[in-house]
């Protein structure tokens, strides 16, 4: 009876537990959200009137759509990028050993660790060097570098639910390592390289300390957000906040999607 009293208690506390993570990560999106609809121009209680104003005004900034293209051209190359960058990663781990491969594998799945302020001023002094600062492809670079572990260990998960004799048994079958490649591995990584993408570039479209750092006047959209709350009070922010969240959230549930309903269908065929 105590036993499953506990249980039952420990049960409540972890949903208590989880509530209570989801409304400290989702509660200033929400606020956000509604102020973006709201007449007043300082987001203070009570609100004011329902308005759209504030998504219009964005809408009819140019600087808004020339910042908004730039991220979304740097967010779908560097999804490109990074994910072929970490497909051939997890592929080498998942199909050879070799010396020193613990050291291989340290260094690709470094630059997460790295503190992002420091990575961005570490890409700015080598972007720097090499006269590639405040370019738009040096935006993609960076973010690749940032966002190719993300996609390495969305691959290599899939790729360690594979039966290893599969690849072998193509290749005793007479198709060569790249017919193997084409028609057994790509097949069942496929559901992982399509969340990778997705993870990749909503990490990329609202990365701001790097971009800040490396963009120069190439803005992208989280580094106008930046210029425009500092040191003033615009409610267009809470617009282009909004828009930014519906992006990235698609995409990350978008990725969960993808990776999750192939390994049900698996599971139950």
């Amino acid at each position: 009876m105590n036993s499953l009293l506990n249980r039952q208690t420990l049960k409540w506390f972890l949903w208590a537990y989880v509530g209570v993570i989801f409304i400290f990560v989702f509660a200033p999106i929400v606020t956000s959200l509604i102020f973006s609809f709201n007449s007043q121009r300082f987001p203070t209680i009570p609100l004011g009137s329902f308005t759209t104003q504030w998504y219009e005004a964005v809408l009819s900034d140019p600087e808004f759509w020339e910042s908004a293209t730039r991220s979304l051209i740097v967010s779908v190359c560097t999804a490109v990028l990074a994910t072929i960058i970490g497909f051939a990663t997890a592929y080498t781990d998942f199909r050879y050993n070799f010396r020193f491969k613990g050291a291989y594998l340290a260094l690709a799945l470094l630059p997460p660790t790295i503190p992002l302020i420091i990575m961005a001023l570490a890409m700015l002094a080598w972007l720097s060097r090499i006269g590639a600062s405040g370019q738009v492809w040096s935006i993609i670079v960076a973010h690749t570098v940032l966002t190719a572990p993300f996609a390495m260990a969305i691959i290599r998960l899939r790729l360690s639910q594979m039966d290893e004799s599969l690849e072998a048994a193509a290749w005793n079958l007479g198709a060569s390592e790249w017919a193997a490649m084409r028609h057994v591995i790509f097949p069942f990584a496929k559901p992982a390289i399509i969340s990778a993408l997705c993870l990749t570039a909503a990490v990329s479209f609202d990365e701001f300390a790097v971009a800040w750092f490396v963009s120069g006047l190439n803005k992208t959209i989280p580094v106008m957000i930046l210029e425009i709350v500092q040191g003033n009070i615009d409610p267009r922010v809470n617009a282009i906040g909004s828009f930014v969240f519906i992006i990235s959230m698609t995409l990350v549930i978008a990725a969960q999607l993808f990776f999750m309903a192939k390994s049900n269908k698996e599971e139950t065929s």
